[in-house]
């Protein structure tokens, strides 16, 4: 005979406490970055062994999204792609053509794109063990990426970033990310990729802009995290400028191993807390590239987000003024603009449009603001508020540098 359970109406205190359930559960999650040359060619196993690094032994499903601008440049490329499944069928197998997406920041904006790669998927019917692999620069890889998160709640997405911020930042992550609302990335996900595939030799055919954009988000993490790389970063400056390939591929791998120590170590991989340290300089940079109509790429806007950050704790006394001037010297040495007439553009109520970025940071990292600033050079501290009187004194300060150097 079973025991009845008591029954418990509204005026019960128990039956309007409830029961609590704590569900408490990790998953851990791996994924290689490879550093390659050629990875479509036929003897370069890389990519096929890539698909099969679990060791299931079968024959893997993969939809394959090219950056459009990126197959303008290298010709063959797509030929390349369709041989190198043609000389692996063991491990990979080609699904429906290689696609074409454009790339470059308004495809962030782009939900026709995103419904392509949703529909690719859905017509080839691929499952959740299925790959897709994109390749060209970050915001091809961001698109890909977030469609390939939400189609059946997240297929494997292989990423081959094709420029060298794509490498050193963007394409190694954990994470993915759509514009709307006027602010970047206002949509996105969290869903670190099944593997990423570096390929040095897509770097070659870079116009000048986007070869030298790596180099912000090297100065960036070098500047609150490792003053060694910024040694390096400084006494190569010129080299960079003049597309010196040894060069700028240890600063990338450089780079990359350090975004990957942070989100390893850092204890926060998808960014529950309020604090983002490898956003330092990207307040101002994604209000910037949103005022200037997209004119400025996220690379430039980084360098001036971190020219102003950078000015600003020297203003604050965190760095002395001498640190403040080797950071914006090596900048301007290697081609980074450290000045942007967008910094000056004010509201009809005069205030500096660029402030309005500091909010939009607070709300998109949630919680309470905190801004990583330089604490001494190679460190970091998170500061709560930032001065408005103290930002428009760096941004004054910059627009004294301007007239010697270039700026977008």
């Amino acid at each position: 005979m079973s025991e009845k359970l008591p029954d418990r109406t509204i005026d019960d205190p128990a039956a309007l406490s409830g029961d609590v359930y704590v569900q408490r559960f990790s998953v851990p999650f791996e994924y290689p970055v490879h550093f390659t040359r050629r990875v479509f060619h036929p003897r370069n196993a890389l990519l096929a062994d890539v698909l099969d690094r679990l060791g299931e032994g079968r024959r893997h499903r993969a939809a394959v999204f090219v950056d459009q601008g990126l197959a303008d440049a290298n010709g063959l490329l797509v030929n390349q792609v369709k041989e190198y499944f043609h000389e692996h069928p063991a491990q990979m197998e080609l699904a429906g053509a290689v696609n074409l997406l454009p790339g470059g920041p308004a495809v962030k904006s782009d939900y026709g794109a995103v419904r392509e790669v949703l529909w690719t998927i859905g017509n080839l019917h691929l499952d959740r063990q299925s790959f897709v692999i994109a390749v060209g620069g970050g915001s091809l890889l961001d698109t890909v990426g977030f469609a390939a998160s939400v189609a059946h709640r997240g297929l494997r997405l292989i990423r081959v970033p094709s420029t060298t911020l794509a490498q050193n930042d963007a394409g190694v992550g954990v994470k993915n990310g759509m514009d709307e609302h006027g602010q970047k990335n206002f949509l996105g996900t969290f869903a670190p990729p099944f593997a990423v595939v570096c390929d040095f030799d897509l770097l070659r055919t870079l116009p000048w802009e986007h070869w030298i954009a790596g180099a912000a988000e090297a100065f960036k993490v070098a500047v609150i995290k490792d003053a060694e790389f910024l040694d390096f970063l400084c006494t190569h400056a010129k080299d960079l400028r003049g597309r010196d390939e040894s060069v700028m591929e240890q600063l990338v791998r450089r780079c990359a191993v350090l975004h990957l120590e942070h989100i390893r170590t850092g204890g926060d991989p998808f960014e529950f807390g309020s604090a983002r340290p490898l956003d330092f300089g990207h307040w101002a940079a994604h209000r910037l590239e949103v005022l200037s109509g997209r004119r400025l790429s996220h690379g430039q806007a980084v360098a001036v987000g971190i020219a102003l950050d950078t000015t600003y704790a020297a203003g604050r006394g965190m760095i002395a003024p001498a640190e403040r001037d080797r950071v914006l010297d090596a900048m301007d040495a290697c081609g980074l603009p450290t000045w942007t007439a967008t910094l000056a553009v004010r509201t009809d109520e005069g205030e500096l449009a660029v402030l309005e970025g500091i909010e939009q940071f607070r709300e998109h990292l949630g919680g309470r603001l905190n801004v990583t600033l330089p604490a001494g050079l190679g460190h970091k501290t998170e500061v709560h508020h930032m001065d408005a009187a103290g930002i428009g004194a760096a941004v004054e300060f910059l627009a004294r540098r301007a007239p010697t150097r270039e700026t977008p």
